[in-house]
């Protein structure tokens, strides 16, 4: 299972987390039009695809977020599905009150 957290939450772990996966799950283009400093992207559905080659470490801490949020649970059930076991999701950039690039 994976754990719903506020925006500020979010913030508050990657400002003292250096090691923690920030994951954008939206589109490709989405994501250059901007997106939280130090995420990678991995569109939603291609989760089963790259999520094991670019986040091997199934224990590791890993923040998802999309657009609006629905994006981002689908992903994080499917990260859990996939034996992730350390993942907060925290809904879209949408909602998100702190800088982007």
């Amino acid at each position: 299972m994976y754990r719903e957290i506020t925006p500020q939450e979010a913030k508050n772990i990657m400002d003292s987390c250096k090691d923690c996966v920030i994951l954008d799950v939206r589109r490709p283009d989405e994501y250059e039009k901007g997106h939280i400093p130090g995420a990678i992207l991995i569109p939603h559905h291609l989760i089963p695809d790259m999520a094991p080659d670019m986040i091997p470490d199934k224990d590791k801490l890993i923040l998802v977020y999309c657009r609006s949020g629905r994006r981002s649970k689908l992903a994080s059930q499917l990260l859990s599905d996939m034996g992730y076991n350390n993942i907060k999701e925290f809904g879209g950039i949408l909602d998100w009150p702190y800088d982007i690039q």
